[in-house]
């Protein structure tokens, strides 16, 4: 989709910099340059969560000798919760001030999180390390989606939120992989965060000398091709209700979000340990840590384009389901090839889910304050890490690792059964 070119009809040209509103174009075809640019910083802010799926939970059991699970999980609940809150500040931000100032002040506060892990003499270090990084991912993670979202225009929402996700946990997978096989070759520490430190320096030079402003590009799309609804800017508060409980489609879509999430918090601190009880070894589970988020990423290119063509919901439900399945069969068996179909599956689902999920926001926001709605979605998302690690770990505790994994289960199901009672079936257009 091509804007005409013509006078800026938001009277005003872009004060972050860049042309003016009337002056860019909306789309993946015209705006390939900073789209690709945007897909690889993604790719580096995955690698900074991926460093950690492999080795952090074989880190406080053997390094800093923490024994229950649920003071093993803390590294995440600190980091769902520190990036749940600035998921919600960050879309404010970059509404008010730019992208581009929020996501290099993002990979700012990444830079020392891989020296803390390699450093920490205690676990309340890698608990600071785990809240900046939370931070620094809601920073940047968030605008990038964002960005993309300005860039992609209404044609091609869904499979921009399609190429976004499957850079981000490709690259989510590979890092695991590749801190798997560092740590079982040269020890859990300082090796395995060698590779942050060129994640973090990486995506900050990009951001800062290459990346360009894209607010201009909501600017644009909001005055030419204005979403329906109210004319002016609503609060923060009414936002917050509306995507949280009092619109039906929105809220739905926030409880799945959480959950997909909450799923992602168990399986980053319990599947290592799961797989280890099973006999696994480091390298087997730095491969079945991977297997998850890479099978997630590359089905993202799929997804978010089939979303674009039959509509959101029935991707949206149906994904949920088969999340269910994949834990349930992790839950059920004890080989490396049972824990792989597993793994496959749950990727599978969170593909079907995630791309979604985001472009269904766009579908019905209007573009003005639509980086402040998907700052409350990506708020109530990330949450479900800290809740995801929380109520594994307690259950875990309680009832042991496969009792927790058939609760998530549980819980997973009955989200998909919201979303197909709440959310809007009208396909994405």
């Amino acid at each position: 989709m091509k804007a005409p070119e013509k006078e800026d009809p938001t009277g005003t040209a872009n004060p972050h910099g860049g042309k003016p509103a009337g002056t860019v174009a909306l789309g993946l075809r015209a705006n390939w340059r900073q789209f690709s640019l945007l897909v690889l910083v993604n790719a580096f802010v995955g690698a900074m969560v991926g460093m950690e799926r492999s080795v952090l939970p074989a880190l406080a059991e053997q390094e800093f000798k923490l024994v229950a699970r649920t003071a093993i999980l803390t590294f995440i609940v600190v980091f769902g919760v520190s990036k749940a809150l600035t998921n919600y500040v960050a879309g404010r931000c970059a509404d008010a001030w730019g992208r581009k100032p929020v996501l290099v002040a993002g990979w700012l506060i990444a830079t020392p999180v891989p020296f803390l892990l390699m450093w920490a003499p205690s676990w309340n270090w890698v608990l600071l390390a785990n809240a900046l990084l939370g931070i620094s991912q809601g920073f940047t993670w968030s605008t990038t989606v964002i960005m993309k979202i300005d860039l992609a225009g209404p044609a091609n929402r869904g499979a921009a939120m399609g190429i976004n996700e499957f850079a981000g946990y490709c690259a989510v997978g590979a890092a695991a992989l590749a801190t798997g096989w560092i740590a079982a070759h040269y020890g859990l520490r300082p090796q395995p965060f060698y590779p942050g430190v060129a994640f973090a320096l990486g995506g900050l030079a990009l951001s800062v000398l290459v990346v360009r402003e894209t607010q201009g590009h909501a600017h644009l799309e909001a005055a030419t091709a204005p979403t329906p609804g109210t004319a002016d800017r609503p609060s923060q508060r009414r936002i917050f209700w509306q995507a949280s409980v009092r619109d039906p489609h929105l809220s739905a879509i926030s409880q799945a979000g959480l959950v997909n999430n909450l799923n992602d918090g168990m399986a980053w601190g319990l599947f290592p340990l799961v797989f280890a009880e099973a006999g696994m070894t480091l390298t087997e589970i730095g491969a079945l840590a991977a297997l998850y988020p890479a099978t997630w990423g590359v089905c993202q290119l799929f997804t978010g384009a089939l979303s674009d063509r039959i509509g959101r919901k029935g991707l949206i439900v149906a994904g949920m389901w088969v999340q269910a399945l994949g834990i349930a069969s992790i839950a059920s068996v004890r080989s490396f090839a049972g824990f792989a179909l597993g793994a496959l599956l749950l990727g599978v689902g969170t593909a079907m889910v995630y791309p979604t999920l985001l472009a269904a926001i766009g579908d019905v926001v209007n573009p003005a304050w639509r980086a402040s709605t998907v700052g409350v979605y990506r708020f109530w998302r990330d949450l479900g890490y800290a809740i995801g690690a929380l109520l594994s770990g307690i259950v875990a505790d309680r009832y042991g690792e496969l009792a927790a994994l058939w609760v998530v289960a549980g819980i997973t199901v009955l989200s998909g059964a919201v979303a197909a009672a709440r959310m809007r079936t009208a396909p994405a257009r």
